[in-house]
């Protein structure tokens, strides 16, 4: 199978999908694609940068 390139990402689905990720409540497929598709690396530990209020 040919490896897709996202085009587009629906905004309220990511913004679900980062703030499960936060609350470490996301399967791991669902980890792995936010950690791509915002280039987080984690053999770093780093994480999504602290909410600003």
């Amino acid at each position: 199978m040919a490896k897709r390139e996202i085009q587009w990402v629906n905004t309220p689905v990511l913004m679900e999908a980062i703030t499960r990720y936060e609350k470490n409540l996301l399967a791991k497929p669902m980890r792995l694609w936010i950690e791509k598709l915002l280039d987080i690396n984690t053999k770093s530990e780093s994480k999504l940068p602290p909410k600003i209020t």
